[in-house]
């Protein structure tokens, strides 16, 4: 039970811990507010919590798009680190990495301006900045999907080679590698599904998800991130 309260206290203060931390339960709770909302059986008290989780809901949402307005350097620094990924082996992988990070990189600005338009700040109509940075959004993670098959399918190719060389460490690693790729995917996929529901209405399923289907695909995503933040900390740890 320490230990657990102990690895929560050290995922919170970290900023990428507590965002998907704030992630999973902003879903969590639009998953469960929408499924109450939704009940009609279900008697006031359990309306009128299911509308107060959607608020509050809504609010975590609103506390990450105000945090992202700090997070502009840090892709930046990323991105020039990263630069065209002449250290990547596959050329598939370099430029579809290249063009995830120009996604990246002009989503937050589109975003800061949808937000500063809503707040107020600055006096443009903010409807097709929040449409430009969902589409950005949407491009990341088809991108990201893309990246994740190609990387799975060099890691099958590797898989083939390793054959009967009796590399035990070599293969459980690369399984390691595919386990979190297919994870990647699915997280993407889920994501995507969310980003295409947020586009304009006519465009395959936009709008046509309700409450408790955002709240489960972004729930799906949230804790896959979490697995994944926590896999990567248990093979530093491991390594160190």
């Amino acid at each position: 039970m320490q230990e657990s309260v102990e690895s929560l206290v050290r995922l919170l203060e970290s900023y990428r811990g507590r965002d998907k931390v704030i992630r999973t339960v902003c879903y969590g709770s639009q998953l469960i507010g929408g499924v109450l909302s939704r009940k009609a059986e279900a008697d006031v008290s359990s309306i009128r919590l299911g509308k107060s989780l959607l608020l509050f809901s809504a609010q975590l949402s609103q506390c990450r798009t105000v945090l992202r307005l700090f997070d502009d350097l840090s892709m930046l620094a990323y991105s020039r680190s990263y630069g065209f990924g002449a250290r990547e082996e596959d050329t598939g992988v370099r430029w579809i990495s290249v063009l995830t990070n120009v996604a990246d990189q002009l989503y937050y600005p589109c975003e800061h301006i949808a937000w500063a338009a809503d707040a107020e700040l600055i006096k443009v109509k903010s409807d097709k900045w929040w449409l430009l940075s969902t589409v950005l959004w949407g491009a990341s993670l088809l991108l990201g999907i893309l990246r994740s098959l190609r990387v799975l399918l060099l890691l099958k190719r590797k898989l083939k080679r390793c054959g009967g060389d009796g590399a035990g460490n070599s293969r459980s690693q690369l399984y390691r590698q595919m386990q979190g790729e297919v994870l990647s995917v699915l997280s993407n996929m889920a994501d995507l599904s969310n980003a295409i529901h947020w586009m304009p209405p006519g465009f395959l399923w936009a709008g046509r998800f309700p409450n408790w289907l955002v709240g489960l695909m972004g729930t799906i995503s949230s804790l896959i991130g979490l697995i994944q933040m926590n896999g990567g900390d248990s093979d530093q740890t491991d390594s160190t």
